[in-house]
């Protein structure tokens, strides 16, 4: 029978499709299980960590419930994830935190997120191809069944608690690798060679040591490279240079990478963003870079960068940002990051050429305190986008560009600490800046009126890195300025500094926009220590109740007049009103009681009298108060016992009476208390002693008698002294002199022409006849004792201590090769078995020798005392961190030797002798400033490379002229740095009880025993002050001021005084620069100031100095 056709076409078709089904079906079953398995492997994720958000509810174990719609989980066709993306909920990061590894570590906000371990089920996704689970707390090891997935493109685990190592194997298509900020450690594989399809590898923010491989830089496809914050060591690759063609963002800051910048890296011409800040990087910016025509931020700050800033990067035509140097730490974002603000190394030469200023797009221009010189350029472009420029603290010289003026959008401008001169115009739009700074410069005229005009609107664009600079620099400085000025609450949003320059006129009405007023501003004004005269007007406090909170500086200038009795009420938003120093008569009105928000009101050094109001006890936020050298009389509120947020009182040097009240000891804030200098009576309260937090109190110069509080920390003999009737002091305790009109005793007492009489020191002592002979019996009893003991010591430290040949290990470690062997017997020979001959000096930690090590090399032994330290592992630890310091202003450690009966320490020796004789003996050579401003810098640059480049920092405790020691050609170099730590507190340190010596020793150190590097900074005024005048810290010519009157006094008094030329050493005044010298005196006495916060570290008093830098033949 034949067959039909059709039929028979049928039946293949309907045998077909059976054979097909009968494939599909196995496959269908296999997808729907793979389907199956992905969603019980998401199940045990959930199950593995903690959701209190509840990011994961809509997960379900019921069966009709579809992974593909899961939150955070998306499928393929087969219903197969593909992707899991997670981010935690309300993640985001502020505005004063740029998405950057220059400003880094505990600053996102994570908002919302999971918690607890990274699940290895996660590896059972076989198609996934995105795994993103950033801005959680997932914790542990990177699960290995990750890296087996070899269709992964993309894994973003930014910001979680992740620990381990980097994997030595990737999946083959990865393409984004982002695991910033875990806890991740050791080397960068070299496996990853074999990876070069990456694009992004983003490893910042974790604990990576060893090199920077060189392969990352042959990755051709490679566009973001974020290396930053680690601890990443060695020199920048230069094959970085090779295979960057598609490299956009390179960030490398904040590791340990040194030497040069490689010029190769001006061959990535697609680099949007270079970032190599926080480094220890040298040499110059390379002129290469000008070739960088995309180039949007380039930040090169916080290295040890040198050399000139290169015209060439004016080719950098799309340049938005540009960082030299910046002082703020960009590790610390708390908002008290001020007191961590850590010093520039960046010491740039020349000046910043015309050529970068105007550039197009810039924005943003940040190089304070790069030690940039000559004339800021008058030609800044268009300007259009500029908003921030901060050139402070350089050197610049010449007028403020007026260039300035026509920037229309620019918000911040800092000048300040320069060496500028002119006038100001009034074309300049600061009443529309958030921050004008020009201070600390040699600006003459009045302080204009301002042309007022409407301020542009930001053009702050809330994306890319440029704007995220904007937005840390902008916040970061305002937080700075709130810290340094003092305690607000709020951050000051506005600040306007004119202070400490020449500028003479009337009190200007404050410059501020109307649109700037509003009850979100805190606006500050300074203009301290100008020349102003007039009264304080009205137009001063004008529209001050539309403000949030309003801080007036206007101390040291020539206002005279009154205080308006409106203020209170005219200006309650008042935070901070400081005019100390001026000529204000009148009585305190009455409604200063009304200002509820004030935090620091100073009236000190005017001619105010009458009675201090009684309505002060209402200014219940106030911390510092100072009515001090005033003619008020009366007797001290007792309401002053309710102002429980007081820390600092000072009434000293007014005509009150009445007794101190009991109420102060309810003052549980209160660190200062300075009465001196009245006519108050009665006793002292005993229940002072109580007060833990009184440091500074001072009740000299009164009428007041009876018993001295038992067990006071807080009282010294000069704080009592000149009270008849009070019981006499005998408290053996160290004598701190006054360093400012705030201590001490008054400053009329170290300014009287003839000096107080014996009759007078005697009474207020309260020592009969009877008791100063017996006094004296004794003291000339125990000088003379004194006098055995210390000869003994002497003889005792330069005699031999061993016999020859003692057969104790006699190693000596070495750090240094001088040329020649130095063995154990090689020191005993050439210093004749420690014979004292030899002996050229001997301080709290032994005797030194020269030693003859071989025909024409000489080095310094240092013969430690024995007993000196516990722990031999401990010294060797310690000796060899210092034996690998190396700085050209401090002494050479070549090696040490040391054993259970011999310890010495060799140095390299140094023939010009010490500080101490050349201050001795310079009367015997001609006078030279530019001598004495090296060796001043030079010790300063020891100082600060000890604080600063040394991990950790190394404070060296006992500066004075004898520790340091100058070459033939007067090459300063600092000895015994390091020694107080490593041998404790010497015995023979003429005894202070803490390492030191007296008249150099800080007051703080010297009472609270807590050392700081700004202990050596005042030791290092003090020695400043010898180097330039003809006194000692302690000169005997000083005893008729009385006791504990010091060098750091005299120097206050002659300023105080106007007779600044009295201080030098004869024949300074006449051949040195007259305003250099005032200023290095100024300096001096900035580094003996007694507030901390105030004192300038070694880094800060080295770029003063080189401000000063003499002129040379």
């Amino acid at each position: 029978m034949r067959r039909h056709p059709a039929m028979w076409r049928r039946r293949v078709s309907a045998t077909s499709l059976l054979r097909l089904l009968l494939l599909i079906l196995p496959l269908a079953d296999a997808a729907t299980a793979a389907s199956s398995s992905d969603k019980t492997a998401l199940l045990q994720f959930k199950a593995s960590v903690s959701d209190h958000a509840g990011l994961l509810a809509s997960w379900s174990e019921a069966a009709s419930s579809d992974h593909c719609s899961w939150h955070g989980v998306s499928c393929d066709v087969r219903s197969r994830v593909v992707a899991l993306d997670i981010s935690a909920q309300g993640a985001r990061f502020p505005s004063s935190c740029p998405r950057s590894g220059a400003f880094w570590r505990s600053c996102p906000d994570h908002g919302q997120r999971l918690t607890g371990k990274l699940c290895p089920a996660i590896g059972a996704l076989t198609e996934l191809k995105i795994l993103s689970l950033p801005f959680h707390a997932l914790s542990g090891e990177l699960p290995d069944a990750i890296w087996g997935l070899e269709k992964l493109e993309m894994v973003d685990l930014e910001a979680n608690l992740l620990s381990g190592i980097l994997p030595s194997k990737l999946p083959r298509g990865l393409r984004v690798l982002n695991l910033a900020s875990n806890m991740i450690h050791g080397e960068i594989p070299l496996n990853l060679s074999s990876y070069a399809g990456l694009e992004t590898l983003d490893l910042s923010g974790n604990q990576l040591n060893g090199t920077i491989p060189g392969f990352l830089g042959s990755f051709v496809n490679l566009r973001e490279l974020h290396l930053s914050f680690n601890q990443l060591s060695g020199s920048i690759p230069e094959e970085f240079g090779a295979g960057c063609k598609s490299l956009q963002h390179l960030d490398l800051s904040g590791n340990l990478l040194v030497g040069s910048i490689p010029r190769t890296l001006g061959s990535c011409g697609e680099l949007r963003s270079l970032v190599l800040s926080s480094n220890l990087l040298d040499d110059v910016i390379p002129p290469e870079f000008g070739r960088l025509r995309k180039l949007q931020v380039l930040d090169v700050s916080r290295n040890c960068l040198s050399g000139p800033v290169p015209d060439e990067l004016g080719g950098c035509l799309e340049l938005s940002v540009l960082l030299l140097s910046n002082p703020y730490n960009p590790t610390v974002l708390s908002d008290n990051s001020s007191y961590d603000y850590t010093d520039e190394f960046n010491y740039f030469q020349g000046r910043i050429s015309e050529s970068i200023t105007t550039l197009p797009n810039l924005r943003v221009l940040w190089a304070p305190k790069a030690m940039l010189e000559g004339q800021i350029p008058n030609n800044w472009g268009t300007c259009n986008s500029l908003e921030i420029v901060n050139l402070g603290e350089n050197i610049f010289t010449g007028e403020i560009p007026k260039a300035f003026s026509k920037c229309q959008n620019l918000k911040f401008l800092n000048l300040s600490s320069n060496k500028l001169t002119g006038w100001l115009g009034q074309e300049f739009s600061v009443p529309c800046m958030d921050v004008f700074d020009i201070s600390g410069n040699y600006l003459s005229g009045s302080i204009p009126s301002f042309n007022q005009k409407a301020c542009p609107a930001s053009q702050l664009l809330l994306d890319g890195l440029a704007s995220r600079y904007f937005s840390f620099f902008s916040y970061r400085m305002r937080a700075a300025i709130s810290m340094t000025m003092t305690d607000f609450g709020d951050h000051i949003t506005v600040f306007q500094n004119f202070g400490r320059n020449k500028f003479t006129g009337s009190l200007p009405s404050l410059p501020l926009a109307i649109e700037k007023f509003g009850n979100r501003t805190v606006y500050a004004f300074l203009a301290n220590d100008n020349n102003l005269a007039g009264s304080l007007n009205d137009v001063i406090f004008h529209n001050c109740n539309a403000l949030k909170g309003l801080i007036i500086n206007l101390s040291n200038n020539w206002i005279t007049g009154q205080i308006s009795t409106e203020l209170g009420s005219a200006c309650l938003p008042l935070k901070a009103f400081d005019v100390s120093g001026n000529r204000i008569t009148g009585m305190i009105p009455q409604s200063v009681g009304l200002l509820e928000n004030i935090v620091r009101l100073d009236f000190s050094r005017n001619h105010f009298q009458g009675v201090i109001p009684v309505n002060f006890e209402n200014l219940e936020h106030l911390h510092y108060l100072s009515l001090s050298k005033n003619n008020l009389s009366g007797t001290i509120p007792a309401g002053f016992s309710q102002l429980h947020e007081l820390k600092y009182l000072d009434l000293s040097s007014n005509s009150l009476s009445g007794e101190i009240p009991d109420g102060f000891v309810n003052l549980m804030n209160l660190t200062v208390l300075l009465l001196d200098n009245n006519e108050l009576s009665g006793k002292i309260p005993l229940d002072l002693a109580s007060m833990v937090s009184l440091s500074l109190f001072n009740v000299s110069f009164n009428n007041l008698s009876g018993p001295l509080p038992l067990n006071a920390s807080m009282m010294t003999c000069d704080s009592v002294l000149g009270n008849p009737l009070l019981q006499s002091c005998h408290v053996n305790t160290l004598s701190i002199p006054p360093l400012s009109d705030r201590q001490g005793r008054s400053a009329q007492d170290y300014t009287d022409s003839s000096p107080p009489s014996s009759t007078s020191n005697n009474n207020s002592a309260g020592f009969s006849n009877i008791e100063i002979a017996s006094i004296a019996s004794a003291a000339a009893i125990v000088s003379v004792l004194l006098a055995l003991i210390v000869l003994y010591i002497y003889t005792r430290k330069c005699a031999p201590r061993f016999a020859a040949g003692s057969s104790k290990s006699r190693e000596v470690t070495l750090f240094t090769d001088i040329g020649v062997p130095i063995n154990f017997e090689s020191v005993v020979r050439a210093t004749g078995n420690f014979n004292a001959s030899n002996c050229i000096g001997h301080g709290g930690f032994g005797a030194t020798y020269k030693a003859e090590i071989s025909p024409g090399v000489l080095v310094a032994i240092k013969r430690l005392s024995i007993g000196r330290f516990q722990g031999l592992q401990q010294f060797h630890a310690e000796i060899k961190t210092l034996g690998r310091l190396r700085h050209p202003n401090l002494v050479t450690l070549i090696g040490y030797h040391l054993s259970e009966e011999e310890m010495f320490l060799i140095y390299n020796y140094l023939s010009g002798g010490n500080l101490e004789r050349f201050i001795q003996e310079r009367y015997k050579r001609t006078i030279d400033w530019r001598v004495l401003h090296k060796i001043a810098l030079d010790i300063a640059c020891a100082l600060a490379y000890l604080h600063d480049n040394c991990a950790p920092r190394i404070l060296h405790r006992d500066v004075k002229p004898s520790n340091i020691l100058l070459d033939n050609d007067y090459k300063a170099h600092l000895s015994d740095f390091g020694l107080a730590r490593l041998l404790g507190n010497s015995e023979t340190h003429a005894t202070t009880g803490v390492a030191g010596t007296f008249g150099y020793v800080a007051p703080e150190y010297a009472m609270t025993c807590r050392v700081s590097d700004k202990a050596d900074v005042y030791s290092y005024g003090v020695v400043l002050m010898e180097l330039i005048s003809d006194k000692k810290a302690l000169d005997p010519s000083f005893s008729p001021y009385g006791n504990g009157f010091n060098i750091v006094a005299w120097a206050c008094m002659l300023l105080r005084q106007g007779r600044a030329r009295e201080f030098f050493m004869e024949g300074l005044w006449d051949v040195g620069p007259h305003d250099d010298l005032v200023e290095t005196l100024h300096l001096a006495v900035m580094c003996t100031v007694d507030s901390l916060s105030i004192r300038p570290t070694m880094k800060e008093v080295v770029q003063r100095l080189k401000h000063l830098q003499p002129a040379t033949c």
